[in-house]
């Protein structure tokens, strides 16, 4: 990244997710670190300050998205470290963790070495490897998670795979435990899932598609919580997405299981009706669910029992989704219009947007101890600067991720970032902006 300059951000709406404060103030950039925060009135700056008027817009940390697909390395035609990025800042997205199950998979230090040089010169956001928990993400071994830990990995997971063995799930929060390691498992059990391909009920059998019940997800959720609180360690359920697995991790605290869960912007967002006339855009994994369980994971989140939103970026080759929905491959674009998406609970009055804010930037970043996702004196330049209100028809064509596969295209959105600041710098800004 080029060398940042003094940024002024003037008289916006601030809101700081990790105290919850919100209300009008300006923030002062310099040396790439937040150098000041003024609520209320907004100061003069110095000479040679770049000064941004942020009214009626809303300044906030960057998002940290702990799940997305970057293809690299092996996957380069679906979406690479550059694209993704370019991406990730339309959307207000900082700070990118990337999935493992690449090609090869991000089980050995020289792979995260190689991502962590691609992201310094292809990316304008932060990208931060999470390492695959198992050996060649194979579920039978575990990687070594000193050495990994060590290069940088932030997490481990087996990305789209989840840990199907108990065995080697316990030794992994018994190992992990060790070095306060985060275990992020996609808990969808691949034997209960069998053959399905969208949620288990009506719609499914009215469609003549093959349904995936909700026990495939609660099961697997179930045996890894009994397994965090056996062994101690730290344990985020990647994706939940029904109420049933909802209530599972509020017992879960009550029983003091060192447990989070995060949710897909498109299980929080969109369910299973909107597979329409077999949309495969909307075909990902855990699959829409129906009405009551979305509302439940919106009643979820604004209790603070979902932990973070995720995009789950997951691109698709036009090959892999231009396909009769049984056939098509998972996956949806996300991280560009998360925010947005997001957005609409706010203007349904669901939740309140420091709330939703939490769980797009300082807990996503608290889980994984990094010093982002606040408005406060020292803190990282990763900022956003957003207009919560301006209306958009999202169009695939116009995305910037090298894939078009977006389970929004053509959806009437709210939210759009006008302005994104990684370390200081300036990444992105919206023509007219």
């Amino acid at each position: 990244m080029a060398e940042s300059t003094d940024l002024a951000i003037l008289d916006a709406r601030l809101v700081d997710p990790a105290t919850g404060r919100d209300g009008r103030g300006s923030v002062l950039i310099r040396d790439r670190a937040i150098a000041d925060v003024v609520w209320g009135a907004a100061p003069t700056p110095g000479e040679g300050v770049r000064r941004i008027d942020g009214r009626g817009l809303v300044l906030a940390p960057g998002l940290v998205d702990l799940r997305a697909f970057l293809g690299e390395p092996g996957a380069e035609f679906r979406e690479t470290l550059g694209t993704g990025s370019h991406a990730a800042a339309a959307g207000g997205v900082t700070t990118i963790v990337c999935r493992p199950d690449t090609d090869p998979p991000i089980d050995d230090p020289a792979i995260i070495d190689f991502i962590k040089r691609r992201a310094r010169d292809k990316a304008i956001v932060n990208v931060l490897p999470c390492a695959a928990l198992t050996k060649s993400v194979a579920g039978r071994e575990i990687t070594e998670f000193g050495l990994l830990l060590e290069a940088g990995a932030v997490a481990f997971s087996d990305g789209a795979k989840a840990l199907r063995n108990p065995q080697v799930m316990r030794r992994a929060l018994i190992y992990a435990r060790d070095f306060d390691a985060l275990i992020m498992n996609h808990v969808e059990d691949p034997d209960l899932a069998g053959g399905g391909v969208m949620n288990e009920g009506e719609f499914a059998s009215r469609k003549g598609l093959p349904g995936i019940p909700l026990e495939a997800e609660t099961v697997m959720l179930e045996r890894d919580i009994r397994l965090a609180l056996a062994t101690g360690g730290r344990y985020h359920a990647a994706m939940i997405s029904c109420a049933q697995s909802l209530e599972l991790v509020r017992r879960a605290r009550a029983a003091g299981a060192r447990v989070t869960c995060g949710v897909s912007i498109n299980n929080l967002t969109l369910n299973e009706n909107d597979v329409g006339d077999y949309r495969t855009f909307c075909k990902v994994s855990p699959p829409l669910r129906h009405e009551d369980d979305r509302l439940a994971m919106v009643a979820g989140l604004a209790e603070g029992v979902i932990d973070v939103v995720v995009s789950d970026h997951d691109p698709q080759d036009v090959e892999t989704k231009r396909q009769p929905f049984g056939e098509a491959a998972n996956g949806a674009l996300g991280i560009e219009t998360m925010l947005a998406a997001a957005l609409r609970l706010v203007h349904a009055g669901q939740i309140g947007l420091p709330a939703l804010l939490a769980a797009l930037t300082a807990r996503p970043a608290g889980l994984l101890g990094l010093p982002c996702g606040r408005l406060d004196r020292g803190a990282p330049a990763d900022l956003v600067l957003f207009d919560p209100d301006a209306p958009f028809v999202v169009d695939k064509r116009a995305l910037k991720s090298r894939a078009k596969n977006s389970p929004f295209d053509e959806a009437r959105l709210q939210g759009l970032a006008r302005l994104t600041i990684v370390a200081g710098q300036v990444v992105y800004e919206a023509r007219g902006g």
